[in-house]
């Protein structure tokens, strides 16, 4: 009987060392947030109850760097990009990587019953911001904790707070394209940069990537129709601009579906279609505004081409004179292949296999773009989604919500690709 016992708890301890093993590193890690979680939990609820809008984020920098300087961190600079806030923890090596948190909210009115309930009325970190802070602000602590107690980066940290991701009021520059255009990677020699994004699509406790392009360009468009108001019982006497801005809708979904390589993803939608003020009269002008969004350069000049074309050749065949504005705002977001490579076997091994998931990219859009486009880069989805949830609270809805669980899992996920990037540039 002795010997069967016996037999048994060797049986599960071992169990539990397969189960439980993992590089000291992680484990430290682990010990960590579970120590730290309820602080952590604070400082999302935090930035959720007092969330700002893009170029605005005067009292969430403050409190970032508030919090940065509590534990310990020396090198701090602020007013980046307007608002933005970059913290720079050095280490023993002459690398660089960097990792980026999105601070801005969203006009969206929370309503959501919690106790950490948006306390500015019309505005809602309805696209997980809070989180990504968090993320940052958690991963910068962690590392500054090992430090004190003897580690020594293997080179230098630089956390980048980055304001107005979902695009700066108009008249205004801002976000990750005000920040390179200041030169934020030259400055500090960033040579690599992670970043992640809130997914109400995965259950928390995974993360899902893709290798290339992973999320699209976002451009607008607006178009001034100028036709010949007249009596709404007497057509023929003008010019209708409403007539041609329908015909224009109806041409655009023809250029997708006839123009575009139907192996190259593109969205052409109409957002805002304005004309007239009134049932009987046939107003003089009319316009048309709305996004495209592609996965490949290419497609997108084709389509810029082609919507200009389109727009002025309906407007002439009807007697019309056509204004188009084209905007180029986000580029493409590609993962960085050779560094996608590189982390997912890590992630892998901390996470689960079965944890990280490659997921097709999406036709949203990310200013991470600018800083990918300078320096490889890989940007991942974390899982916030409470398990057996079936709904769906999609982003930049009034009910979006996290599993704050998420901050755990963001926070581990982004400390290894750190770990895993220093790894490989000292490898010969």
């Amino acid at each position: 009987m002795k010997r069967r016992a016996c037999l048994i708890i060797f049986i599960i301890w071992g169990m539990g060392s397969i189960l439980f093993a993992q590089p000291k590193a992680t484990a430290t890690l682990n010990e960590w947030l579970q120590k730290n979680f309820d602080h952590l939990v604070q400082i999302r609820r935090h930035l959720h109850m007092y969330p700002e809008l893009s170029n605005r984020e005067h009292k969430t920098a403050n409190y970032i760097e508030s919090q940065l300087r509590t534990w310990g961190f020396k090198e701090i600079y602020t007013g980046i990009a307007k608002t933005g806030v970059v913290a720079v923890l050095r280490g023993k090596g002459k690398h660089v990587v960097a990792v980026r948190a999105d601070m801005d909210a969203l006009p969206v009115e929370e309503v959501i019953d919690v106790p950490y309930k948006s306390r500015n009325p019309g505005v809602k970190h309805a696209c997980g911001h809070d989180l990504h802070m968090t993320t940052g602000l958690g991963t910068a602590w962690y590392f500054i904790d090992r430090m004190k107690k003897g580690w020594q980066p293997p080179g230098t940290i630089v956390f980048i707070f980055q304001p107005a991701e979902e695009g700066p009021p108009p008249g205004e520059e801002g976000g990750a394209r005000l920040m390179v255009k200041e030169g934020v990677i030259s400055r500090f020699g960033i040579e690599t940069i992670f970043g992640m994004h809130s997914s109400p699509f995965l259950e928390v406790g995974n993360i899902g990537y893709s290798i290339g392009p992973a999320l699209a360009s976002a451009d607008r468009f607006e178009i001034h129709i100028h036709g010949k108001q007249t009596h709404g019982a007497f057509p023929q006497g003008g010019i209708d601009p409403i007539f041609i801005g329908a015909q224009l809708v109806i041409q655009f979904q023809g250029l997708l579906g006839r123009e575009v390589d139907a192996r190259s993803p593109a969205v052409i939608s109409v957002g805002r279609f304005e004309a007239g003020n009134r049932f009987n009269i046939i107003p003089g002008e009319a316009v048309l505004e709305g996004t495209v969004r592609t996965l490949d350069e290419n497609t997108r000049q084709f389509i810029e081409k082609r919507m200009r074309e389109i727009s002025e050749g309906v407007a002439r065949t009807f007697r019309a004179r056509v204004e188009f504005q084209y905007d180029h705002f986000t580029p493409v977001t590609v993962n960085d292949p050779d560094l996608a490579h590189l982390v997912v076997p890590a992630l892998e091994k901390v996470l689960g296999k079965d944890h990280v998931i490659q997921t097709p990219p999406v036709l949203g859009a990310e200013d991470f773009a600018y800083f990918a486009n300078e320096i490889p880069g890989f940007y991942f989805w974390t899982g916030v989604r409470r398990p057996g949830d079936p709904v769906i609270r999609g982003l930049h809805t009034p009910e979006f919500d996290i599993d704050e669980r998420s901050i755990s899992v963001a926070i581990r996920a982004m400390t290894t690709l750190v770990e895993t990037w220093f790894k490989a540039q000292s490898s010969p």
